[in-house]
């Protein structure tokens, strides 16, 4: 069914071309390129968060360290407390006002479970 207006545009021998087949083509490579780009960037943030976990290692490491050494210490001082030392009372009776408790017991204080970090992978 061809009226003048269609003629006039189509003045050629050939029929229109199809569109849709061209419009469903550039919609696939768009979200192909979305995906790739999504992907690219999603790998390269993974790295340098790697990078930044592997930087902190160190840091973490010398943390437990001065935790490990502080509980010991702030151990051995209420052993003190407990067998009598004045001064050593004086600073366990200090650390529980602040809200610090001293868990006798070997070995160093565990956190709790909540505040534990995931295990590297």
């Amino acid at each position: 069914m061809n009226t003048p207006a269609t003629e006039e545009l189509w003045a050629g021998d050939e029929p229109p071309r199809d569109t849709g087949r061209l419009a469903l083509m550039l919609l696939t490579l768009t979200v192909l390129l979305s995906l790739g780009f999504n992907t690219f960037s999603l790998i390269r943030e993974r790295g340098n968060l790697m990078a930044i976990r592997e930087n902190q290692q160190a840091t973490i490491q010398q943390a437990e360290r001065v935790r490990a050494q502080l509980d010991s210490i702030a151990k051995r001082t209420l052993e003190l407390a407990q067998q009598g030392n004045s001064g050593a009372a004086i600073i366990v009776e200090q650390l529980a006002r602040r809200g610090v408790t001293i868990k006798p017991g070997p070995g160093p204080q565990t956190a709790p479970p909540g505040a534990q970090r995931p295990a590297a992978k």
